[in-house]
């Protein structure tokens, strides 16, 4: 019966992905327990993080919160989803990863509810992300924590950045800000 269950899963989130074109098609849970459909975002460009709490990155909180406040006037948003999936660095509820995000590191970009990033039980948005369909450029497994996905203002995907590329390199924001002049 589980597998079953787990087949008929499966097939429902190759369904959903496989109609999906962009970011808009996908709706996530934020970190208070909300829907949010990332159509709401459109005409956004849009910074998708993975996030861990306890991970050698997790510094780069303060760039991305420094990111966002520079460019949310001009239609950047930056959305944080946290994961479990690299080396437990993650373990926390929801609850706990808000309160360390707004008291460690003044968050305020939105922030997602934790999801699987890779494996098995990815989340349906994340294996959109990584599969060759949908940009062979920025296709591949995610490798830790932190990997960064640019979007533009139609919800295509523009640049992805390994986590060692910090969200305040030249790199990124020089995609932010071609991004945002389009």
């Amino acid at each position: 019966m589980r597998k079953l269950v787990l087949a008929l899963m499966l097939c429902a989130a190759g369904a959903l992905q496989a109609r999906a074109a962009s970011i808009y098609d996908f709706q996530m849970n934020s970190i208070d327990g909300q829907q949010v459909s990332l159509a709401s975002y459109k005409g956004k460009v849009v910074l998708l993080v993975n996030v861990a709490s306890k991970c050698g990155f997790t510094p780069q909180y303060t760039a991305l919160e420094a990111v966002y406040e520079k460019y949310k006037d001009r239609g950047l948003v930056i959305v944080g989803i946290p994961a479990n999936n690299f080396a437990q660095q993650e373990p926390g509820t929801n609850a706990e990863i808000k309160t360390f995000c707004s008291r460690k590191y003044n968050v305020s970009f939105p922030m997602m509810a934790k999801v699987s990033v890779k494996g098995d039980d990815q989340t349906p948005l994340y294996k959109f992300l990584t599969e060759n369909a949908t940009d062979p450029r920025f296709a591949g497994d995610i490798k830790w924590n932190f990997t960064k996905f640019l979007f533009d203002r139609n919800g295509k995907p523009v640049a992805r950045f390994e986590p060692a590329t910090t969200p305040d390199s030249p790199q990124v924001t020089a995609a932010i800000e071609a991004a945002l002049g389009q």
